[in-house]
């Protein structure tokens, strides 16, 4: 292996770049590494004169822009990380990666570097750059649609359906739980119109996510020719329907939300010359769910109002309670009359359940309550007819009119307090969305204004005083303070800021002021970054769900197939048509596809939640549930379990009488002008003890070996043990030191001076807090865990040693990772891989479960399929818990889900008649129908009180 002279980075001799030099071969990572070690040494060609660069390009001289078509990205992390990896390379000026479109827009010198060298650059971070006539081709867009009408698995199923038949739609998942569509399509091919109108083709609705009426205040619209300039510009708008504009700066504008949005519209405003600002901001999701709460509360209210009396004339002679004396015709037409408003309100049941059948060929929850209640209702206004008739044969005893009605009013019940709680499973996303401030105060022109959050600037100079929120990320230019960054890293204790610290927008100042530039704004932020992913991942699927929506997508026809089935044995057994309607009601009503459906989704979406309040961002429902499978977990060493930053343990004077200052000072002094990562803890640490370092002559680097300078005349080597003994240099009066440094795990630098040995200075890698407790705990769960790492393995195994790890894959080269992943999955290892999700990303990608560690809201890591934004290495462990725990919250549902069906449905056929002769009254199977899904998702809800940071409490007291 060989040592870049630039970067410092040890490199592969066979694959590297190489330059001939003074009589040396260099090696090097990158072109952008050659290039600059060339240009030091004046031995890159002259550019051209800015005049013929001019003249031959068309463009500025030293100034080419080039748009880059992506491969490979999944989040706005990954544009970071591609455009982190573009900065890198020399030459350019500017990098922005879109991740929505997967461009990325370049502006560099052509003299310092060219496409290739971009493309490259792309590569090197781990994504892929599309051809010319690769790009824009089927490139898929992401939509999610707010549903509603949904009352069952077997809803979603339907609509799942509708949505992947469409020409263009790769992949539509629809989620019960959170009642949201999440859909991948080919905007060449298909339209949101279209996706939109299969779901109501399906019988169901879409929730707008934006108004199509947008009221704005336009600063500086104060006269009729500014109204006109305003309306020619949204009139030059496509997906714009009417605007009505007025001199007092108010506009309401009606626009079609497929075709345009409300910052398509603010951004025709501004470009006008305009400053458009929000009125009004709604919450239209949160709105349609509380709306349709309001609906269920009113229609049980009304279905209540007329139950109760029914209840009470229909059931009240069993409990002696005075009923008043009335004909049998008459009390059949009174309860007809009571029962028929709770129909009506219930409508609901009918048009949905009819409409999934006839339209889809699917029946569903709704069919189900429309069959049964409806069979009750027409059969009893049959014997009503007969009973009116005169007919002897039929009384009171024959009609069933409070089985239909008290039906719909405990499934009224039963779907309300679903919605409730249903909209307490996002709690924790809510959350993440409350923390979006609304305004900004910013200082434009010298002057501050208070502008809101989504006219915000990158580059803008925001103001944020204490107790107010940070609006968008940003690095402090001015001012101290602590920040109260818990709700989005779940870091209980607030951190210190100051100038050159990063902030991020959803935070809160808890104390001094701060002035900051923008660096990240609208979706670039860490904390719109975070949403996005939460709610992706609450909108997945885990594997264990396949089996309830197999059993769902059967389930519907099942009961009614038992259903028919029970009314007919009942009936050709001799028991009457009466015990075989009863049981036939009871049947196709006590059957639940709800507690089926809802069983996962919503464990999954309380878990993510829970997750994401505490720093653990958890990107798919099938990482969740994988992570519980884990038994083996390998860390890298460097970064993850150590603290990635070499520190000077040891300084030890060799000869007399020089100090252990004296040789700080002299190693320090020659190792100033280098770059190597050893090279920048020696200096640290001189800096560190207010050391002042000189400046040395003659000074020369030495790659992979250390580094000679001259010094008051005298000469210094800074050096490994392979190169002093390459000068001649007697290292017997440092051997024994030496040894047990090595011995140690710590990295050995000499320093000689005129030929003899000065001095010996250890350097290590000190391990991170927690470590060991992470990893004693890791163990104790019957875990395997190893670690991985570059390093020599004497060094490697003393890291091991002090935080209790046996095995250890040592002298592991980056590129080689992911192969030794894949050896101990062949082994039959379900593998996890910690890393920092930059140089470890292959062996995240190979490993079952990636879990890359970020650091102060990083989430541009889209290697890991769980994103740690804390660094603390107790997260991980915490991460195994809490996959662990929302496991066994998803078993217990699907347990209750399917123990309540296969228990609860042959009791209502009447299994238990010919031995007891008890059989399921309906209006019981009926509310037992109604709580069943209610039991499942309280006890998702249970989860809310799940603390993880409770697992190391003990040792942090």
């Amino acid at each position: 292996m060989a040592i870049d002279p630039i970067c410092g980075m040890e490199v592969d001799e066979s694959t590297a770049l190489s330059e001939e030099y003074d009589g040396q071969t260099y090696y090097f990572c990158s072109p952008g590494c050659r290039d600059k070690f060339l240009s030091d040494r004046g031995l890159l060609p002259s550019s051209q004169s800015d005049a013929k660069a001019a003249d031959e390009t068309g463009r500025e001289p030293g100034r080419a822009k080039k748009t880059l078509g992506i491969k490979g990205m999944h989040c706005a992390a990954c544009a970071t990380s591609i455009e982190k990896s573009l900065a890198k390379v020399e030459g350019v000026s500017r990098a922005a990666v879109n991740f929505a479109t997967e461009r990325a827009f370049v502006e560099y010198d052509p003299e310092k570097t060219t496409p290739d060298s971009l493309n490259e650059a792309v590569e090197e971070a781990g994504y892929g750059v599309i051809e010319e006539q690769e790009a824009g081709s089927q490139r898929l867009d992401k939509v999610t649609l707010s549903l509603a009408g949904m009352h069952c698995a077997s809803c979603a199923a339907v609509i799942e359906g509708s949505l992947n038949d469409l020409v263009g739609v790769s992949r539509a998942t629809v989620n019960f739980a959170n009642e949201k569509a999440y859909i991948e399509y080919d905007p060449e091919q298909v339209s949101i119109q279209s996706l939109e109108q299969a779901v109501r083709n399906a019988g169901y609705d879409v929730v707008k996510e934006e108004s199509q009426s947008l009221t704005l205040k336009v600063i500086g619209m104060d006269n009729a020719h500014c109204v006109g300039t305003v309306d020619a510009a949204l009139k030059g708008l496509k997906g714009v329907l009417s605007s009505q504009l007025f001199t007092n700066e108010r506009a309401v504008i009606s626009y079609d939300p497929a075709l345009t949005g409300r910052e398509a519209i603010k951004k025709a405003i501004k470009d006008a010359g305009y400053i458009p600002v929000d009125e009004t901001t709604f919450d239209r999701e949160k709105e349609a769910r509380q709306r349709d709460i309001r609906v269920l509360k009113t229609k049980f209210a009304l279905a209540a109002f007329f139950g109760i009396p029914l209840l009470y004339f229909a059931m009240g002679h069993h409990v002696g309670l005075p009923i008043p004396s009335l004909s049998d015709g008459n009390m059949a037409l009174l309860q007809l009359l009571l029962t028929t408003p709770i129909i009506a309100v219930g409508y609901q049941f009918y048009t949905v359940g009819i409409r999934s059948v006839v339209r889809n060929r699917n029946a569903n929850m709704d069919t189900l309550v429309a069959l049964g209640t409806g069979t009750a209702y027409l059969y009893s206004l049959a014997m009503s007819i007969l009973i009116w008739s005169g007919n002897v044969s039929y009384g009171l005893d024959d009609i069933y009119f409070e089985v239909a009605g008290l039906l719909i009013v405990f499934i009224l019940l039963g779907r309300m307090l679903e919605a409730v709680a249903k909209g307490r499973t996002s709690a924790s996303f809510r959350k993440l969305l409350e923390l979006q401030p609304k305004t900004a105060l910013v200082v434009r022109d010298d002057v501050e204004q208070e502008i809101p959050v989504e006219e915000v600037m990158v580059g803008d100079a925001i103001f944020v005083k204490p107790g107010g929120s940070i609006p968008v990320d940003g690095v402090v230019v001015e001012g101290s303070s602590s920040v109260d960054q818990s709700l989005l890293t779940g870091e209980s204790i607030p951190v210190e800021k100051s100038v050159d610290d990063d902030v991020f927008g959803g935070t809160i100042n808890t104390s001094g002021w701060l002035k900051f530039r923008a660096t990240k704004v609208g979706a670039d932020t860490a904390l719109a970054q975070i949403i996005r992913l939460v709610e992706e991942a609450q909108g997945s699927k885990a594997p264990v769900q396949r089996l309830a929506d197999r059993v769902a997508a059967y389930f519907v026809p099942a009961v009614l197939a038992i259903g028919l089935v029970t009314l007919l044995a009942w009936y050709l057994s001799g028991s009457g048509i009466i015990l075989g309607v009863t049981a036939f009601i009871a049947v196709i009503i006590i059957a639940c596809p709800c507690a089926l459906g809802l069983a996962t989704p919503t464990a999954v979406i309380v878990g993510t939640g829970l997750g994401a309040e505490n720093g653990i961002l958890i990107r798919d429902a099938e990482t969740l549930e994988r992570a519980c499978k884990v038994d083996t977990i390998v860390f890298d060493k460097t970064g993850t379990l150590t603290k990635g930053r070499p520190e000077v343990n040891d300084i030890i004077p060799v000869s007399n009488p020089r100090t252990s200052e004296e040789v700080l000072t002299l190693a320090a002094a020659a190792e100033k002008r280098s770059e190597h990562h050893l090279s920048e803890a020696i200096v640290s640490r001189a800096e560190e003890s207010d050391i002042t370092i000189p400046e040395v002559e003659n000074f020369s680097a030495i790659p992979g070996k250390g580094v000679e300078a001259r010094y008051n005349g005298t000469a210094v080597l800074v050096a490994n043990r392979k190169l002093i003994e390459e000068r001649g240099i007697d290292i017997s009066p440092a051997e024994e030191r030496v040894a047990e440094l090595e011995n140690e795990g710590k990295t050995v630098v000499l320093v000689a001076t005129d030929g003899t040995i000065a001095g010996i200075i250890g350097i290590s890698d000190t391990a991170k807090d927690f470590a060991a407790d992470t990893v004693s705990w890791l163990k104790r769960q019957g875990r395997n865990v190893i670690m991985i790492t570059g390093d020599n393995l004497r060094s490697a195994e003393n890291i091991a040693h002090s935080l209790g790890i046996e095995h250890v894959l040592a002298e592991v080269l980056p590129e080689d990772k992911a192969a030794e992943i894949k050896k101990l999955q062949e082994q039959g290892h379900t593998v996890a891989m910690v890393g920092d999700g930059i140089n470890d990303a292959p062996a995240l990608v190979q490993a079952d479960v990636g879990i890359a560690i970020g650091s102060g809201t990083d989430v541009a890591i889209e290697s890991g399929g769980i994103v740690l934004v804390k660094d603390d290495l107790r997260d991980v462990a915490r991460t195994f818990d809490l996959s662990c725990y929302t496991m066994r919250k998803i078993k217990q549902n699907l347990f209750w889900a399917f123990f309540y069906n296969s228990i609860g449905i042959p009791i209502a056929a009447g299994i238990l008649y010919p031995f007891t002769g008890f059989l399921l009254n309906p209006i019981i199977a009926g509310i037992a129908m109604a709580f069943s899904s209610v039991s499942v998702v309280s006890n998702s809800l249970s989860m809310r009180r799940y603390k993880p940071q409770k697992m190391f409490q003990e040792k942090e007291g």
